[in-house]
């Protein structure tokens, strides 16, 4: 094992947010997983895998839907291309796009899909540019679709084909992938979601460029504790350390602007802004993302912690304020850690 266990009370209060945020989104099941110091100090499995009388319990080997988590897995599949020199992050995209004559592309960089701040936009099925790239910030999945086409075809490797030989089989990970949806196993917890969700996709594709990867608990915390350590995975250097000092500092082109900040699509703490992601007293240079199932994954290196929650709600039940649960759950989080260190 590669970190020892070192249960404690004292993120209790971390539990009990998690467990109120679970019952008040109707999830039927949940998970919180917190490395601190290097340690394994919560582990927790609560409720089952879905509404059905006989469901499975939610347990260590529980998937869950992670997604936009997901980006996290494509942001690093930038990096290492842009390491090895496929291409370079403000690089132009019309160099790598079949249909480059569009008018949407232009000034659009690598850099640009990576931050949000791109500006395409798809509108009655026509691709147009809402703002000059660089100049504002909108959550948009054209930058998704984009990047993963041009890893595919400067690589010659898909996201998931990265992945699996770069990180998921040195390390040995088995509760990470891409999964045929109309072919679900086991493990996997079921969605919980309105039927007129006009948001859910499914998919059989399994290359990495799709909205249907699934992780547990553990290997989504461990993927974090492996971007918090640079690369470094028991003791050795697994991951070459400037691919992950790519993507976890802010590579927003014009940080200055009142926008929310990114790395390699994590969203990254800087100015305390009311429509931040990451609540106001985690501390600057922490990352995270939050998947649309209600998942996160959120690291914070002043306090060596990493703290991932899973939950198979797709969407909000009503009245759920997504953005003020997020934030609160990472300034419990921040708390703790600090309560944690002073003991």
């Amino acid at each position: 094992m590669l970190l020892k266990n070192d249960d404690t009370n004292l993120f209790e209060d971390v539990h009990a947010h998690v467990k109120e945020s679970a019952e008040n989104l109707g999830s039927s099941g949940g998970a919180l997983y917190i490395i601190h110091n290097d340690k394994i100090v919560t582990e927790s499995y609560f409720g089952k895998l879905s509404q059905a009388q006989h469901s499975r319990d939610v347990q260590a080997d529980t998937q869950f839907h992670i997604a936009s988590v997901r980006k996290a897995y494509i942001g690093f599949a930038a990096a290492y291309a842009i390491y090895n020199g496929y291409f370079s992050i403000d690089d132009p995209i019309r160099q790598f796009v079949e249909d480059s004559h569009l008018s949407a592309y232009e000034g659009v960089t690598i850099r640009h899909l990576l931050t949000h701040t791109h500006g395409l936009r798809i509108i009655d099925g026509k691709l147009i540019s809402e703002y000059k790239p660089g100049e504002s910030w909108a959550y948009r999945g054209p930058s998704i679709d984009l990047l993963t086409t041009i890893i595919k075809k400067t690589t010659g490797q898909s996201v998931a084909e990265i992945l699996n030989k770069q990180v998921f089989e040195p390390v040995g990970f088995q509760s990470s992938e891409w999964i045929k949806m109309s072919q679900p196993h086991s493990k996997i917890a079921s969605i919980i979601r309105d039927a007129d969700n006009p948001f859910w996709t499914e998919t059989d594709v399994v290359d990495g460029s799709g909205m249907n990867m699934y992780v547990s608990a553990k290997e989504l915390a461990l993927w974090g504790y492996l971007h918090l350590k640079e690369g470094k995975w028991g003791g050795k250097q697994l991951i070459p350390r400037e691919i992950i000092q790519m993507a976890t500092p802010i590579q927003t082109p014009n940080p200055g602007l009142p926008i929310q900040t990114n790395g390699f699509l994590w969203f990254v703490k800087d100015t305390t802004h009311s429509f931040n992601q990451i609540g106001d007293k985690v501390p600057k240079g922490s990352y995270q993302l939050l998947g649309y199932t209600n998942v996160a994954l959120l690291v914070i290196p002043e306090e060596n912690i990493v703290a991932v929650r899973m939950f198979n709600r797709y969407g909000s039940s009503e009245g759920f304020d997504y953005l003020t649960n997020i934030r609160a759950f990472g300034d419990v989080v921040y708390e703790c850690s600090k309560t944690s260190t002073t003991e």
